[in-house]
């Protein structure tokens, strides 16, 4: 059985290090937007457990606005990237309509490329 010391000194082995050089401040904005869309997700993520694991109902008024938390990180995201939101949107759209070109099934899902 492995202790947690011993867990922790192997999983050290893959810790990545520092960047050589500081990060510029377009850099830390990417990385800043990046942990707001983690932890907007993660609110709806909770929100919805509560609902279904802890039985408190759907709180659709909270969800809403976490999802338009999760919204305002990914268009900062893609703006630091210079991405435009609708091309990324359209790109996933693309994509899915090549992977299930007659809507989901389960069936395609299997299937899929």
């Amino acid at each position: 059985m492995m202790t947690p010391d011993e867990y922790q000194k192997l999983a050290a082995r893959t810790l990545i290090d520092a960047p050589e050089r500081p990060l510029t401040d377009g850099e830390i904005m990417i990385v800043w937007n990046a942990i707001g869309l983690a932890g907007e997700t993660g609110e709806v993520v909770d929100n919805i457990k509560k609902a279904i694991f802890h039985r408190h109902g759907l709180n659709q008024t909270q969800l809403k606005k976490e999802l338009g938390d999760v919204c305002w990180y990914l268009a900062g995201l893609c703006t630091k990237l210079g991405f435009s939101l609708e091309d990324v949107m359209q790109q996933n759209i693309d994509k899915l309509i090549e992977r299930y070109p007659n809507g989901y099934s389960s069936e395609a899902s299997k299937n899929r490329k």
